[in-house]
């Protein structure tokens, strides 16, 4: 995985060297199709998609970024796993935790080799990925605490059972 420090590529709309060779108008009309995507040709919309695609990732990973570190200050649940979790002898800092994009299906996930994984694009509120966060780290600790073995699917699966259960303070059993 990726440093948290390592931002996505930016990549920039700035008008081409070739640009400044046109009118006022074509410049406009250019900035406007760009916009808009409306007279571009096949590359260029290809070119505008992947622009777009590349800012849109990187405003992800920013608000990922912030929120992570908010919820590490302000969260009562996260401080208090991150309190715990130091108890239990793992320091867990930001750099143990890493925004990413993902696919659509997940939010996050937990690896002993890696640390934690926040889906920057897999959350619809800042709760959501508060949940998210509290439940990797209940798969922390109990790496931690517990000494699972990640291979071991009751193992796992206590740990899953575990992680919902504490997560929020939900109780499991009102759920169903």
């Amino acid at each position: 995985m990726a440093s948290s420090n390592d931002a996505p590529a930016s990549t920039s709309t700035a008008p081409d060297a070739q640009d400044k060779d046109l009118t006022a108008f074509d410049r406009w009309r250019k900035s406007v199709s760009w916009i808009t995507g409306v007279g571009l040709t096949p590359e260029d919309q290809a070119r505008r998609k992947a622009a777009k695609d590349a800012e849109a990732e990187e405003a992800m990973w920013v608000r990922c970024e912030k929120w992570k570190a908010d919820l590490m200050k302000n969260s009562p649940a996260v401080t208090f796993m991150l309190k715990h979790l130091q108890q239990a002898g793992c320091n867990l800092t930001t750099d143990h935790i890493h925004c990413q994009p993902c696919n659509l299906t997940r939010a996050g996930g937990f690896s002993p080799e890696k640390g934690i994984l926040l889906c920057q694009d897999g959350f619809w509120s800042k709760n959501h990925m508060e949940d998210t966060l509290v439940h990797e780290m209940v798969h922390m600790y109990d790496h931690v605490k517990f000494k699972v073995d990640w291979k071991d699917l009751r193992h796992h699966a206590c740990s899953e059972v575990g992680g919902l259960a504490r997560r929020r303070g939900d109780d499991l059993w009102a759920i169903g």
